[in-house]
């Protein structure tokens, strides 16, 4: 079973040797491929060798390579995840405008629900208009009380004049964090069957993540509760920590799993539920 999260950084060559991922810097280091979830390229000074790659993609390992700013740049995904993956595919194209406004009216609700959690662990005041907003959620979010929320989450955590965008320390750590957690949102779905660019609510033709998109929102708030947790230099200690947060254990169908778990229990839940046509089965996670 996969469970570590290996960051590499510094220049190196990574290959492939009788089952482990072997590291050739100014030591050499080995790891077994199948012991991997998360390999992450931090820097551009590695080089990997093409038997190495075929050897990730094999074993399912998520692999993230960061840009000259070690900032999540792409992953590599398999392009068969699953055996069956042509008639996964065929039910999602099936999917019809009901069932999909409805699982995306309950994550919805799930993510304004965990923002609600979030400010009231922290005793802000503003968690009480969270609560109003989770009695006001219609079908397919048509009032956008999602939007609402967010706007009144996120100043509530970092102050009025806090902008989703703007150049700041805290975006900074948000973004890198959310892409960490997309990627394992992207490998747990191609892995599944389905296809990340066929969204639910998220619809954009320049998106090759629609899909992962709409299923991670609830799962940001990890992300939130790790920022907000701890507001240190935003440097390359302080990014190992934000990838640490998929190593962190919740409560998911009443067992306790890892947030890699999680994702991939909460995942198919979700398209269980757009296969059947009741969102009531959907499953999300605990702390």
């Amino acid at each position: 079973m996969s469970w570590r999260v290996v960051v590499v950084s510094g220049m190196c060559k990574l290959e492939s040797k009788l089952g482990y991922l072997v590291c050739r810097g100014e030591e050499v280091r080995k790891v077994f491929l199948q012991e991997i979830d998360t390999l992450i390229i931090e820097s551009t000074a590695v080089s990997l060798t093409a038997a190495l790659l075929c050897e990730l993609i094999k074993n399912k390992v998520n692999v993230v390579f960061c840009d000259e700013k070690h900032n999540p740049q792409s992953q590599l995904v398999a392009l068969y995840g699953r055996h069956d993956g042509s008639g996964c595919i065929k039910k999602q194209l099936c999917w019809g405008d009901g069932v999909k406004n409805e699982v995306w009216t309950e994550i919805v609700r799930l993510k304004i629900q965990k923002q609600y959690e979030h400010l009231l662990s922290l005793g802000l005041a503003q968690a009480d208009m969270l609560a109003n907003y989770l009695l006001e959620i219609k079908q397919g979010d048509c009032s956008n009380r999602e939007g609402h929320a967010a706007k009144v989450y996120f100043n509530a955590l970092f102050g009025v004049a806090f902008k989703r965008g703007d150049s700041t320390y805290v975006n900074n750590a948000l973004d890198y964090g959310y892409a960490i957690l997309l990627s394992a949102f992207n490998r747990a779905i191609v892995g599944l069957g389905y296809n990340t660019q066929i969204g639910l609510a998220h619809k954009s033709e320049f998106n090759m993540f629609n899909l992962s998109c709409d299923l991670v929102e609830p799962f940001r708030v990890l992300v939130d509760r790790h920022v907000i947790g701890n507001m240190a230099k935003f440097d390359s200690d302080y990014k190992r920590y934000l990838c640490d947060l998929l190593n962190q254990t919740v409560v998911i169908g009443g067992e306790k799993h890892t947030v890699l778990d999680a994702v991939g229990i909460y995942c198919k839940s979700v398209f269980t539920a757009l296969d059947s046509g009741d969102a009531s089965g959907i499953v999300c996670y605990e702390l």
